[in-house]
């Protein structure tokens, strides 16, 4: 009884210690969402292209990194929001994925709601496993999802690829987004989460596709929410992208991938793909 006492009191001084370490960080999120309301502001910052600069767009390659954009519609400083950025922060804090670290290896469920793998099971040998969490009603993760089909497909001879599907980021019952191209409410079982998931395979169908357990242990183990991408390598984490959506950088996978494919390419190079 005493060490069960003991094991909540270190939990309860935890949680308190995170708060306040994180309340600064979750204070200038805050501030920043209240001055994003302010459409002046926003139009400086996040703006949706207009129909001349979307046209343009098609003459060259598209970016890696579409720019955030936020219609006028959306309120960016709500109850909901301040819940939504809080809960990411938290999983952020806590996660156990750090670069240099053991990756970690909780379960996924697969489409068909039957198999549950591991994470790691999707790595093959010593090729590079590269770790993609999102959700459909996330727009700048699923603007990029074409982008990371892009990057599949042209680093498929040395690197694996694995989207992993996680809570939904703007539920219709949550911190709503009308730029969402879903209406996905929070899900309530594990079959609410496997039926929206069947959405993002529409998106991405050439990529392998795994789902979270209703606990969300990968979501809080990686620090994934609201998105996020990783490099795993023999069991290693060896590259950790920032938090969505600011810190989702495709730009930067690719340039990662680039200088590890130099490397093998290199004349003294010795690397074993299985």
């Amino acid at each position: 009884m005493l060490h069960s006492l003991g094991a909540h009191t270190l939990q309860l001084l935890t949680q308190a210690a995170a708060c306040i370490l994180l309340f600064p960080r979750f204070l200038l999120t805050a501030v920043m969402l209240w001055l994003l309301d302010f459409l002046c502001i926003r139009k400086k910052m996040l703006t949706m292209p207009t129909a001349e600069e979307a046209a343009g767009a098609g003459e060259g390659p598209p970016p890696d990194d579409p720019p955030v954009c936020v219609s006028d519609s959306n309120r960016m400083f709500t109850l909901e929001s301040l819940k939504a950025v809080w809960h990411g922060q938290k999983l952020d804090f806590f996660k156990s994925a750090h670069v240099g670290s053991p990756a970690p290896n909780p379960e996924v469920i697969q489409l068909d709601g039957q198999k549950r793998l591991r994470i790691l099971d999707f790595a093959r040998g010593k090729r590079p496993l590269i770790l993609n969490f999102g959700s459909c009603t996330c727009p700048p993760f699923m603007a990029r999802l074409r982008s990371f089909r892009r990057l599949a497909a042209h680093f498929v001879d040395i690197a694996d690829f694995l989207l992993v599907y996680i809570e939904e980021a703007h539920p219709s019952d949550g911190w709503v987004s009308s730029d969402a191209a879903y209406s996905i409410p929070k899900h309530q079982c594990l079959q609410d989460r496997l039926r929206a998931a069947q959405l993002m395979r529409e998106g991405a169908p050439d990529c392998p596709l795994a789902v979270d357990t209703m606990d969300n242990a990968s979501s809080a183990a990686y620090g994934a929410y609201f998105e996020r991408l990783y490099v795993i390598q023999e069991e290693k984490v060896m590259y950790q992208g920032g938090r969505g959506p600011e810190g989702y950088k495709i730009s930067e996978l690719r340039s990662w991938l680039d200088q590890y494919k130099t490397r093998l390419q290199s004349p003294g190079a010795v690397v074993i793909q299985v």
